[in-house]
């Protein structure tokens, strides 16, 4: 059974709005993070 993960960080989605969680692939620019997901990187530009 998976453990819970209740003490990560969260932020909201630039683009979407959606909330997302911390992962460690973001660990060392967690700062600069802005967006949930890899699409919404890309569609940055095609939005604004």
């Amino acid at each position: 059974m998976a453990h819970a993960k209740p003490h990560l960080p969260i932020k909201v989605c630039v683009l979407c709005g959606r909330p997302f969680a911390w992962q460690r692939k973001w660990a060392r620019d967690w700062e600069s993070v802005r967006y949930c997901s890899e699409r919404c990187r890309r569609a940055r530009s095609a939005a604004g």
